[in-house]
């Protein structure tokens, strides 16, 4: 059976594992629309971002994960439940909606040039 510690552990890791992939969306679609590279990946990365801005908002504007992690933690602490810096935690929904919102404007002006 496992301890509280180690579903948080796991938790954490889960967590950020589904954060780096989408990292590595944002960047691929970033580099894409910057290069002019609009295919269907692009709007697969774009249904990503679509359906974790639906589970958002479904969830409150909190992750799923981040309530099965307060079950295990009453850290008060940004990244008490992913492993990212904590500044990084703080500014997360942020820093990644800017990216997203760069990509689309330059998306938009790919499109309307064409």
């Amino acid at each position: 059976m496992m301890t509280d510690n180690s579903k948080l552990i796991l938790t954490k890791l889960i967590h950020t594992l589904i954060w780096l992939f989408f990292n590595v969306v944002i960047f691929y679609l970033l580099y894409a629309v910057i290069a002019n590279k609009i295919d269907i990946l692009i709007w697969l990365g774009l249904g990503c971002f679509v359906l974790e801005g639906i589970i958002l908002l479904l969830f409150k504007n909190y992750c799923p994960l981040t309530l099965v992690a307060r079950k295990y933690s009453d850290s008060a602490k940004h990244n008490f439940d992913i492993y990212i810096p904590e500044w990084l935690a703080r500014y997360n929904k942020q820093i990644y909606s800017t990216i997203l919102v760069i990509v689309i404007i330059i998306l938009i002006y790919r499109l309307s040039a064409n």
